[in-house]
Parts: structure tokens; sequence; C-alpha cells
């Protein structure tokens, strides 16, 4: 029996997806280093420092620890200053609607999120107050996909991993929805994962399950 549901937020509820690669980009460039869709697109579901590494392979020198350090936290000030522009126009299509079902069906709704700027989002977005508990990258130190940050966002809500539906965009979040126990709704990319217990082409499709 379904009780709850727990959402990534970049690419599910949100579009974000252009602002990453706008921030890293000029990271890149800055370095010299070379970056395209390719190479973003490995970043998905992933932390900010793993997301670094991944750009670095590319790089021609090594990074200390330190300088790691400031170029990710370099990114994630550009990334913050992009989000400024983010509204609730950027909600994507369907999400409202699967919200709005789901309360009425009493169903818990939730964010398991590896981003640290969750809470600024949401609040962009208008959807502080939306979510019955909130689960996000300033609540774990391991990111998708170990399980973490969906067993904290059931652990919030106090319903048990296995009454718990994931919708993710991402391999990497499928993979962790699997290894938590719980329910893994694929969409976008997340649909190539083998482990994918339901593929969606529209967040629409997830309200045939209840």
């Amino acid at each position: 029996m379904i009780e709850a549901v727990i959402f990534d937020l970049d690419g599910v509820i949100v579009s974000t997806d252009a602002l990453h690669y706008q921030a890293w980009k000029t990271i890149a460039h800055q370095e010299g280093i070379e970056f395209n869709q390719e190479i973003n697109h490995r970043l998905r579901g992933v932390s900010r420092m793993e997301s670094l590494e991944i750009i670095l392979e590319k790089a021609s020198k090594r990074y200390t620890d330190h300088e790691k350090l400031t170029l990710a936290t370099l990114k994630n000030n550009l990334y913050v200053e992009l989000l400024t522009h983010l509204s609730d126009k950027d909600i994507l299509p369907g999400v409202m609607d699967v919200l709005d079902e789901l309360k009425k069906k009493n169903i818990k709704i939730a964010i398991g999120s590896s981003s640290k700027n969750t809470p600024m989002i949401l609040k962009q977005i208008g959807l502080s107050h939306t979510f019955d508990a909130v689960a996000d990258g300033n609540d774990v130190s391991r990111s998708k996909p170990f399980p973490d940050v969906f067993l904290k966002a059931s652990e919030k809500l106090k319903i048990a991993s296995y009454h718990c539906v994931v919708v993710e965009d991402a391999e990497a979040g499928i993979e962790a929805a699997k290894r938590a126990g719980m329910i893994a709704c694929a969409l976008s990319d997340a649909r190539k994962s083998s482990r994918a217990d339901y593929r969606f082409t529209d967040i629409r499709e997830l309200l045939s399950l209840l």
C-alpha cells in the first residue's frame, strides 16, 4: 500500500538543469577545461563535489583539496545567483496536478534531493510549505546512489520505506530508491535504468498507481 511519495527536486519538480550547466560551464571555461552537454549529463543526481571530480577528469593539472573546495564554492555562488530568477513558472508540467491529487487522497508527499540549495529552490517556486517533509543534502553526508536521503525522508514522514514511492529523473536516484527498499518510478533519463519499477513519460502517470 502506497502511503507516501518522495520526489527528487531538480528535473522532477522544477527544471534547474540549464542553471547548473551555465554555472559549471563558467567554472570550466575559467580553468580551461572542456565542458559540454555530454559531460553535464553525467552530473545528474550526484553531489556538487562529485560533479566537480567528473569535470576535473578533463583537466590538464591536478587540483589540491583546497582548490577543489574553492571551485565548488564558486560554482555554488554562481548557481545561487542564477536561482534568484527562478519562479513558480519553472515548476514542471503536471507537477501541481499530481501534488493536489495526492493531498486529496491523504498520501504524504516529500522531497528527497541531494541539493543543499533545496530550501532556496522551494522558496523561489513557492512550494516551501507544500511538502510534509523535506530531506536534502543538508541532512546526509552520502548522496545518491546511496539511499540515505530517501531513508531520511521516510524517517521524517514516519512511514516505512516499503510504503514509499520515489519519483526520479536520474539513474543514480533510481538506484538509491531501490537500495532504500522503495518503489522506483523513472522519468526522463532515469527510464534507462533496469532497476526502475515503472517508467513514465509524464509525471501524471504516477496517479495510475494509486
